[in-house]
């Protein structure tokens, strides 16, 4: 009988091509979340309900917000995946994030657990709308949870991002 040939899988990770070999590298039921973060060593991503309701996992595929706790690995074959490690530490969204100080509305952050979901769909956000409102912050970032509670200083820094926006 013929030998199998192993399927391949390619990701282009944070601008870089990676090819993973089905059931050496990766099995059919992991998840896109734990390929990037136990393989790859990206750590920025976090997962903590792991069942899509905290947004704490959230990636860009093709420049779209993915949770990808919820994403199975081999749906990502041939797409563009973008963790907060493949963002710069000037871009303007993490920028803000962690100027964000505004009397009245607090900090963009606090533990920092939430952060890198809430930046990564603040971008999937600009690229349908650089300069969203108030209103479309708040509906864009709807999926995610901040347990301490930061929400009115995550607004506000994405709303200052937005301003950079051209």
């Amino acid at each position: 009988m013929p030998k199998k040939m192993e399927e391949k899988i390619r990701l282009k990770i944070n601008e870089e091509w990676h090819e993973f070999s089905l059931e050496r590298d990766l099995t059919p039921s992991m998840t896109l979340a734990y390929l990037l973060r136990e393989k790859m060593g990206l750590t920025g991503l976090k997962v903590s309900c792991d069942e899509g309701a905290c947004g704490a996992c959230t990636i860009l595929m093709n420049g779209k917000a993915v949770l990808s706790c919820m994403t199975l690995a081999v749906q990502a074959n041939g797409h563009e995946i973008i963790t907060i490690e493949g963002l710069s530490s000037d871009d303007p969204v993490v920028q803000a994030f962690a100027q964000q100080c505004a009397p009245g509305y607090g900090t963009a952050l606090q533990c920092g657990f939430c952060t890198p979901g809430f930046v990564m769909s603040t971008k999937a956000l600009f690229k349908e709308i650089p300069k969203p409102n108030l209103l479309q912050v708040k509906e864009a970032l709807s999926g995610h949870i901040c347990r301490c509670g930061c929400y009115a200083g995550i607004a506000q820094a994405v709303l200052r991002a937005g301003e950079k926006n051209e």
